[in-house]
């Protein structure tokens, strides 16, 4: 038996996840078992179709939330290449299987990529899906160019303060939004200018090129108007209700993408990506984060291996809330 975080009641939300044994992960075919150093999750996704049902619509509760991790290979499934016993990897978990909040967790081996011997565990937790979904929404949705302008809302965010990163390293002109609290940190980034969303006018952005939305709502589809013709306004909030009068509007999921993972692991190796970290915690104090998540600054990772007794934030150790770990 492994311990593990478990969900079995939707109407719940947070308050119906308990700390419980599970029986021991089966890896299937092309799949690892990884046992998990530190995880990271969604606030959102306990309203996930795929946390309740498998593939084909059957309950499978009860099931473990949780879809990024960073761990070692423990055991290889049938078939699976490209990875070793022992090995330390980072990645996702499947959307309709037992995710990562877990000492042991079974994963499809194409969804992992190596962890490079420089990275901490609980650094590598926060990359999988804020890392992909900003290079996606940047690159491969929107198309963004050297020197074109991207306006991103949520800019010190989770995805949203690697998505400024990257796109200030490839030479964009960077707006970004966000509340009054967030505007040091989001200068920090490097945006070159911010938006507060409750004092100031979105319409004083001007035009974009891109529109990069991690927020929704109002925001959203006012959002619409100032993309300039030809631009695209990019979302993983909900499918636009308003579109740009000449240009693309686009809502898309994070897929899995072991390359593009490695490529971000070498930016964080390399301090050229620094993700945020706002407070770490013990798998015990899963359930209570996953309640608390939305007022932490930074992605909450919870260290399900050597992790400290009542957790830590950035601010109770004196570290720079900027970047946790430093560097």
């Amino acid at each position: 038996m492994v311990q593990a975080v478990t969900a079995r009641d939707r109407a719940a939300g947070a308050a119906g996840l308990t700390l419980s044994d599970i029986p021991h992960p089966h890896a299937a075919e092309n799949d690892v078992i990884v046992r998990v150093y530190a995880a990271g999750f969604t606030p959102g996704e306990l309203n996930w179709p795929g946390t309740w049902t498998d593939r084909a619509g059957r309950d499978r509760t009860p099931s473990v939330p949780g879809h990024e991790l960073s761990g070692v290979v423990s055991e290889l499934g049938y078939g699976t290449t490209g990875l070793t016993v022992g090995q330390r990897v980072f990645g996702l978990a499947d959307w309709t299987r037992d995710g990562s909040l877990a000492e042991y967790t079974a994963v499809e081996a194409r969804n992992l990529a190596p962890l490079p011997a420089g990275i901490d565990h609980t650094v590598a937790a926060a990359v999988p899906i804020s890392g992909l979904t900003a290079w996606q929404g940047l690159f491969d949705h929107a198309h963004l160019q050297t020197g074109q302008t991207v306006l991103i809302h949520g800019a010190a965010g989770a995805v949203g303060s690697l998505a400024v990163q990257l796109a200030r390293e490839l030479g964009a002109r960077v707006i970004g939004t966000g509340r009054a609290a967030d505007r040091d940190t989001a200068l920090g980034l490097g945006v070159d200018a911010f938006l507060d969303l409750q004092a100031d006018r979105l319409e004083d952005a001007g035009e974009v090129d891109e529109v990069f939305d991690l927020i929704g709502g109002d925001i959203l589809d006012r959002s619409a108007a100032l993309v300039r013709a030809g631009g695209t306004l990019v979302t993983i909030a909900a499918p636009p209700k308003a579109r740009p009068e000449s240009g693309r509007a686009i809502f898309f999921v994070v897929e899995p993408d072991r390359a593009r993972l490695a490529d971000l692991a070498e930016r964080v190796r390399l301090r050229r990506l620094k993700p945020i970290v706002g407070a770490i915690r013990t798998l015990p104090e899963a359930p209570a984060a996953f309640a608390s998540d939305r007022r932490t600054r930074g992605k909450t990772i919870i260290q399900v291996i050597g992790g400290r007794q009542g957790g830590q934030s950035c601010a109770e150790c004196g570290r720079p809330t900027a970047f946790w770990p430093p560097g």
